[in-house]
């Protein structure tokens, strides 16, 4: 007979294959088959009557026992092999976490629609119902919005995008750049500490402070206002965006946002 060459075994890849499931789920966490159905569909009779080899393993001892001197002590004494703690934590102390998981580094997701230029409707806060500016959106996932301030006395703020309706309406900023230190430590209100009250007296002196922008606030207030209104300018339907963002943004009876666009 010829020599015959023997099959080559295939060789494993690395990838793991993903097998399909024998039983699934159907709707209520009911399983498709039964416990009978599933003997069947495993070939589970075929290993009926099979005995498998019984293996034995060797119990270690616990205790021991050990000899003690001294003609009032026994003589011998059992003792555990290993002591088990004499004294548990109360409080489980929480390891110090790598500072790269803190929230402040989180990254922030805006919402496709919201672009710089973009027209929105402010929902909440005093400035309820007023349309504003988007300029850019902060490392904090705040939105940064100007009014601008000479059309509806909207200042330059921060709002969050869940109380904001992004609108289909645009104003193209081009290269105009929002100013770098217009940043969430820009926002930040200094605290000022407060003199201890002395006597009954002061209670009716006290006064409520205001917050007063400074000239920086000021300075900044203008460049960027100027800025928007030659963007607004540019636009071919100038005059009524300026109208648009005078206007206030209300709802009256039979008047559903979910069936408007925006």
């Amino acid at each position: 007979m010829a020599p015959v060459e023997k099959a080559k075994k295939a060789t494993k890849s690395g990838k793991k294959v993903a097998k399909h499931p024998l039983n699934t789920y159907l709707h209520g966490g009911v399983l498709r088959y039964s416990k009978s159905q599933m003997y069947k569909r495993r070939a589970q009779w075929r290993l009926k009557g099979t005995k498998r080899p019984v293996v034995k393993t060797i119990k270690k001892d616990i205790k021991q026992v050990k000899k003690i001197g001294g003609p009032k002590n026994g003589g011998e004494r059992t003792v555990y092999l290993n002591k088990p703690k004499a004294n548990f934590p109360t409080k489980r102390f929480v390891n110090k976490r790598p500072s790269k998981a803190t929230f402040n580094t989180h990254k922030r997701n805006v919402r496709s629609n919201l672009q710089p230029g973009t027209v929105m409707i402010l929902l909440a806060g005093r400035h309820q119902g007023k349309r504003v500016i988007l300029l850019k959106s902060l490392n904090s996932g705040l939105l940064l919005v100007t009014g601008p301030f000479c059309l509806n006395s909207c200042p330059l703020r921060r709002v969050s995008q869940r109380y904001v309706i992004g609108t289909s309406t645009k104003v193209n900023l081009g290269d105009y750049k929002v100013p770098q230190n217009l940043d969430d430590a820009y926002f930040r209100r200094l605290k000022i500490n407060k003199q201890k009250k002395s006597g009954e007296g002061d209670i009716f002196a006290t006064k409520k402070e205001r917050f007063v922008p400074n000239e920086q606030r000021k300075k900044d207030q203008k460049e960027v206002d100027t800025a928007v209104l030659k963007a607004i300018k540019a636009h071919p339907d100038g005059k009524f965006v300026t109208k648009y963002l005078k206007s206030m943004f209300a709802l009256h009876s039979s008047q559903y946002p979910h069936r408007m666009k925006f």
